[in-house]
């Protein structure tokens, strides 16, 4: 019997939740090999048939689904269940015990979470803006950010921003080549808005910054991957962000997601200490 399991992920919308929810649980469980099979806008009960007789063809077939209509997903079960495939319903259980805890009926609508409402439109507004504010660039408008970013090159300043800009948050970052490079706005008033600086250990930095000359076919610039050089920009930074009270996070080994987590805490900290 093959060791790699066939995980068939069946969703009625994007399938963009399940997808996350498959990336964490799969975390969980190393030296595990899996073959991903996506199957998004699933409604009806053909689709379904149709998923099920490729799973049965396979061994180690699991199923996971998000299916909000509580008649096709106790279809998928049922079926499921007839061919003998493992299947587990990722959302059903909680929709209904957060019905009971809400005292309202779930609307079972698929894409709900993807209506055009006002979040929606300031979620596109909001990235946007990150774009349009990255690398330093229009900074005579940093006032109108939720979140300021500075750091010294490599410390995934631009997709940080990107993430907190799906999460709804207008966002500039800043490359810290020294002091003298910060706008005069943040200089004159530090909190402004929400700062945050991004560092990293100078070892990794090297890598990072090495990995990038090769990426781009350069010529290495010996003082941009300079351990020695490197050290004396982190110390700066350090100091620049001790010296304008700027709250800042250590990047190493952390994910754009966890990353921007400290960065969304920071954020709330800031908004209630200018209340």
């Amino acid at each position: 019997m093959s060791n790699t399991f066939q995980i068939y992920l069946i969703s009625d919308s994007t399938g963009e939740t399940l997808d996350r929810i498959f990336l964490a649980l799969k975390a969980q469980f190393k030296n595990i090999n899996y073959n991903v099979n996506s199957y998004s806008f699933t409604r009806t009960e053909n689709q379904i048939l149709k998923i099920l007789e490729k799973a049965k063809k396979n061994n180690n077939s699991v199923i996971l689904y998000t299916i909000v209509d509580n008649n096709l997903a106790k279809y998928l079960a049922n079926k499921s269940n007839e061919k003998k495939i493992p299947c587990f319903g990722v959302l059903g259980n909680l929709i209904l015990n957060f019905s009971k805890i809400l005292n309202q009926k779930a609307s079972h609508e698929p894409s709900a979470q993807h209506v055009l409402n006002d979040e929606y439109y300031e979620r596109i507004e909001a990235i946007q803006f990150t774009m349009n504010h990255d690398d330093g660039n229009l900074v005579n408008e940093i006032d109108k950010s939720d979140i300021v970013l500075i750091g010294v090159s490599r410390t995934s300043k631009t997709p940080t921003s990107i993430y907190l800009a799906n999460k709804g948050f207008k966002t500039s970052n800043i490359p810290l080549v020294n002091e003298n490079s910060l706008p005069l706005k943040l200089k004159d008033n530090p909190q402004l808005t929400c700062v945050i600086g991004l560092n990293t250990e100078p070892e990794r930095l090297v890598e990072l910054r090495k990995n990038r000359m090769n990426s781009l076919r350069e010529t290495e610039n010996k003082n941009y991957t300079n351990l020695v050089n490197i050290k004396r920009e982190i110390d700066e930074a350090k100091k620049t962000f001790k010296k304008y009270k700027w709250p800042s996070i250590d990047v190493t080994r952390k994910s754009v997601e966890e990353t921007a987590a400290s960065i969304i805490k920071m954020h709330e900290i800031y908004l209630n200490n200018v209340k």
